[in-house]
């Protein structure tokens, strides 16, 4: 089973940018840890802050993997490119933001792209890319 990661921008400073929201854990580090926990699956990383890029590689990998984990960042709330991406591909993908959006600023409560996705996953910490990867991996 190959699950796509894709995280969109600023999370390459996951582990410096904003602890008290984002945690001290590099996402480098916890991938390690997550590919470890689950064994049965082929986990890909992809990290990209250019919205292009990450339409790019939902393309890519929308058509033969198994599944996708996006935390699209700000793009969550902008990007009528990655909405319409997701729902050009056949690959479920699964929203996660670590912090919960809807105890934020209002302008993050609205996102472009959940209603292509088959689920969100949101406020969890790093755990929510794990519980993403659990639905994919267990989904009927």
């Amino acid at each position: 089973m190959n699950i796509q990661i894709i995280n969109g921008p600023n999370l390459n400073l996951l582990g410096k940018r904003e602890p008290e929201t984002y945690g001290s854990e590099s996402f480098e580090s916890y991938f390690e840890k997550l590919k470890n926990r689950f064994p049965s699956a082929t986990l890909h990383y992809f990290q990209s802050n250019v919205e292009g890029e990450i339409v790019n590689q939902i393309q890519k990998v929308g058509f033969d993997f198994d599944g996708i984990v996006l935390n699209a960042g700000a793009y969550t709330h902008t990007s009528i490119a990655i909405h319409d991406a997701i729902g050009a591909i056949k690959t479920p993908v699964v929203e996660v933001h670590i912090s919960n959006i809807y105890a934020r600023e209002e302008f993050r409560h609205k996102s472009l792209i959940t209603s292509k996705c088959a689920g969100l996953i949101t406020g969890f910490g790093m755990e929510g890319y794990a519980m993403a990867v659990s639905y994919l991996i267990n989904r009927k």
